[in-house]
């Protein structure tokens, strides 16, 4: 909207820094850091008193987590409105990427939020079925991938560190490009199981996606760097820094002990963000480096139930990966920061790929 002002006075004095994508990129992350730090308190108050007995703690998962019940859930919500305000003030509205993103992170949230509500007012770890679910997200996924398509008009496959793969999927590029974005959003919300745990993650793989779309909105770095151009896609840098300024906010209510839980709601928003931003800087597989720590917990909870169906044992202690190492002794500050460390490193490996072609 700010951009679009400066554009009709005609980027006079101060407001010629409107025209640059780094000044508005950094006000998305204050704005969006502003805004969560100002309505979390009142929030999460409203929050636990309408919920009363909060997020329902399974009575199979690490006995140490019994002492969290009682701490309010859908605090999503508040990174959803910082998120949304910021990137709504910064972004430039005329920007079809930024829309496609916003039209996922919204009605993923919504439908995470259909999930929270029906536990807490059900007071069990249940939630709306995983079908209804599923169904829901290749929906929102598929329409925003095919309004992305139509943008770009690019239907390759970019494969990181080998620059002369890039096969053409057609119209198979769709359900490819709404399988990611539904494949993140429920890494993400497989690994929010810690205070904290994925928060920062997110945040890491924001900042990193910051820069791709940003050298991915740039002619002259997409070609010296041998990556898709697409134009437009640097507006996506703004969107990542109204993400980092959210999750920041949030982080600071979330640190352990939790005040609030993000739940399905934050969760599943954040996850299918990051997958409609790959997508729209075609760095799909890029993402999995990136976010390899989600990886990592999804593909931890396929193994565990696959191999138990068929011999009955399994491979980790428990499922997802970090209540395994919760189970060999390790405290939740413990695991958190520790896998904070893996995330970072794999944000620098995925970011090398931008050179290494």
């Amino acid at each position: 909207m700010l951009y679009l002002i400066a554009e009709w006075l005609g980027f006079p004095g101060i407001f010629n820094l409107f025209r640059y994508l780094s000044f508005r990129s950094g006000g998305a992350v204050a704005t969006a850091l502003l805004i969560g730090l100002i309505i979390g308190p009142r929030f999460i108050g409203w929050l636990r008193v309408r919920q009363g007995k909060g997020q329902p703690i399974r009575d199979d998962g690490p006995q140490s987590h019994l002492a969290k019940r009682g701490t309010p859930t859908m605090g999503g919500l508040m990174i959803l409105t910082s998120l949304m305000l910021s990137v709504l003030l910064w972004m430039d509205l005329r920007n079809p990427y930024v829309w496609a993103c916003m039209f996922v992170t919204f009605g993923f949230g919504m439908i995470g939020f259909l999930d929270d509500y029906d536990k807490v007012r059900k007071a069990s770890t249940a939630g709306v079925s995983g079908k209804v679910r599923l169904l829901g997200e290749f929906i929102i996924a598929g329409i925003a991938s095919w309004i992305i398509i139509m943008q770009t008009g690019d239907t390759t496959l970019y494969v990181p560190f080998f620059s002369w793969i890039h096969p053409d999927l057609g119209y198979l590029y769709i359900p490819f490009a709404a399988f990611t974005i539904v494949a993140f959003g429920n890494a993400v919300n497989l690994t929010d199981g810690l205070d904290g745990l994925a928060t920062m993650p997110v945040v890491i793989a924001s900042m990193a996606f910051m820069l791709i779309v940003y050298l991915a909105g740039n002619k002259i770095y997409a070609t010296y760097l041998g990556i898709p151009h697409i134009p437009g896609a640097g507006d996506l840098a703004i969107f990542c820094g109204a993400m980092i300024g959210g999750g920041l906010a949030f982080l600071w209510f979330n640190a352990p002990p939790a005040a609030v839980f993000m739940g399905d709601t934050g969760s599943l928003a954040l996850g299918g963000a990051l997958g409609a931003i790959a997508v729209t800087a075609h760095h799909e597989l890029v993402l999995g480096i990136v976010g390899g720590l989600f990886v990592m917990e999804a593909l931890s909870v396929i193994i565990q139930v696959f191999f138990f169906k068929r011999t009955g044992k399994r491979v980790f202690k428990m499922a997802p990966i970090h209540h395994h190492f919760e189970q060999l002794g390790w405290s939740e500050p413990t695991v958190v920061i520790r896998f904070w460390i893996i995330a970072f490193v794999l944000a620098l490996a995925g970011l090398a790929t931008l050179k290494l072609r």
